[in-house]
């Protein structure tokens, strides 16, 4: 596992948003095959969206030949709800950028077999060639997607109850009403996101810290489903100081050391 520590939110994600562009251009110097990127919602990487438009519209990259899947999707939301992972996406992503519709894979949460759905979700992964690289997020609790504590950590897309701590920290984006949050959504599973040849995941600030702690120095465990990372070998955790201020002094000063030594 490789720890990123920069000095703020924006450094972090201009480091994730450049590591993303030189994968898919490293990937187009050897290959006609499509990237396929995997993609997560809310607030920690809009940062990281942003700086890659900029990339984008200075003609630095172009994801004409990317494959997008999405972690998630609220069940039973429709889809043109503001607060939908398709709308989010839209808003904040594929609407500034030349990655073809066709190309978009985000869950169907109002399918009528929601079963059917998650698994041929994983099909269609598999059928894309399998995910290069898969951007995610972590909760407070260490949840990777909506893994929640305790998931399998061989698990695969399947419909997730959500925690009351999830839906309370999700009830910001719902007028701060925790009854207007769903109470499921479709997740992609543990396995689905470690299958993936890399695995990049922002954590930012210090509501995010105990969550890197246990990810990071803890043991590996279904409790923090980030924990899953210490056994991918090409897994990537950004984070900015505050989020790692649950770290050993030792800890920290290892991961800064490794990193001066590969700039």
């Amino acid at each position: 596992m490789r720890l990123i520590i920069e000095n703020s939110y924006d450094a972090g994600s201009v480091w994730a948003a450049k590591h993303i562009a030189d994968a898919i251009r490293a990937k187009a110097a050897i290959t006609d095959a499509p990237f396929v990127l995997g993609l997560a919602t809310g607030s920690t990487p809009i940062g990281t969206y942003e700086e890659l438009i900029k990339m984008y519209d200075a003609g630095e990259i172009s994801f004409k030949n990317v494959i997008t899947f999405n972690m998630d999707e609220y069940v039973d939301l429709p889809v043109e709800h503001p607060e939908s992972y398709h709308s989010f996406m839209d808003t904040y992503f594929f609407n500034h950028v030349d990655v073809p519709r066709e190309n978009i894979n985000i869950l169907d949460g109002n399918a009528a077999d929601k079963k059917a759905e998650c698994e041929n979700y994983e099909k269609r992964i598999l059928a894309a060639g399998g995910i290069d690289l898969f951007l995610g997020g972590v909760g407070e609790d260490g949840h990777l997607a909506f893994n929640e504590p305790y998931s399998s950590l061989q698990s695969r897309t399947r419909v997730m109850d959500l925690t009351y701590d999830t839906l309370l920290v999700n009830s910001r984006f719902f007028d701060n009403d925790i009854n207007k949050v769903p109470k499921q959504a479709m997740s992609v599973g543990v396995a689905t996101v470690t299958d993936a040849k890399e695995v990049l995941v922002l954590a930012f600030g210090h509501k995010k810290a105990r969550a890197i702690q246990m990810a990071v120095e803890g043991p590996l465990t279904h409790v923090c489903t980030l924990s899953s990372l210490q056994m991918h070998p090409n897994g990537v955790i950004v984070c900015d100081e505050l989020a790692a201020g649950e770290l050993k002094v030792n800890t920290y000063r290892y991961f800064k050391e490794i990193e001066k030594a590969n700039l």
